[in-house]
C-alpha cells in the first residue's frame, strides 16, 4: 500500500520498494548465478515505452496546432453556452415572475409561454446544428491531422509496435 501525506490511499504503486520484493528475487540468484535484477527487464521496457508515449502526448498538447483547435472550440462553445443559458433562465424567470405576460394570447389558444417553450426546443436544435457545422468546418480537419500525427509519433516512440 502506498502512503501519501500520512494517509493510506489503498493503491499499490510501481515505485513502492515492497511491490517487487517477492517477484524480483532480492537476495536470490538468477539462472546464470548472478543476483536477480530488482525490476524485470520486460517491465522496464514497458515503462520506457509508456514514458515515451506520455512525452508525445504532452508535446502534442503544447503544440500550436492543438492550442488552435482548443481555442476554436472555446470561441464557439463559451458564447453559445452563455447565450443558451441566459435564454433558458430568462424563460424560467419570466414564467415565474410575469405569469400575466406569459398567459397573453397570441393566436387562439397559443400564448406567449407556449411560443417561448417551443422556442427553447427550436434553439436547442439550432445550437446543435451550429455546433456540428462549426466542428465540421473549423475543427475536424485540424483535429484529425493532430490525431494522425500523434499516432505516428506514438508508434515511433514505441519502436514501431502497434
Amino acid at each position: 500500500m502506498e502512503k501519501q501525506d500520512g494517509r493510506d490511499t489503498g493503491e499499490v504503486g510501481f515505485d513502492d520498494p515492497w511491490y517487487d520484493a517477492l517477484a524480483s528475487g532480492w537476495g536470490e540468484l538468477d539462472s546464470t548465478g548472478a543476483p536477480a535484477p530488482a525490476v524485470p527487464p520486460a517491465r522496464r521496457e514497458h515503462e520506457d515505452r509508456a514514458r515515451g508515449a506520455a512525452d508525445v502526448y504532452l508535446e502534442v498538447q503544447r503544440s500550436a496546432a492543438f492550442q488552435e483547435v482548443r481555442s476554436r472550440y472555446r470561441r464557439f462553445v463559451v458564447p453559445g453556452v452563455i447565450v443558451f443559458f441566459t435564454w433558458y433562465v430568462g424563460y424560467v424567470v419570466t414564467a415565474t415572475t410575469a405569469p400575466g405576460l406569459m398567459a397573453r394570447p397570441v393566436a387562439g389558444a397559443v400564448n406567449v409561454a407556449l411560443l417561448a417553450g417551443l422556442g427553447q426546443f427550436l434553439t436547442t436544435f439550432l445550437f446543435t446544428w451550429a455546433y456540428a457545422r462549426h466542428a465540421r468546418l473549423r475543427r475536424d480537419r485540424a483535429a484529425l491531422d493532430l490525431r494522425w500525427d500523434t499516432q505516428e509519433l506514438t508508434r515511433s516512440a514505441r519502436g514501431g509496435e502497434l
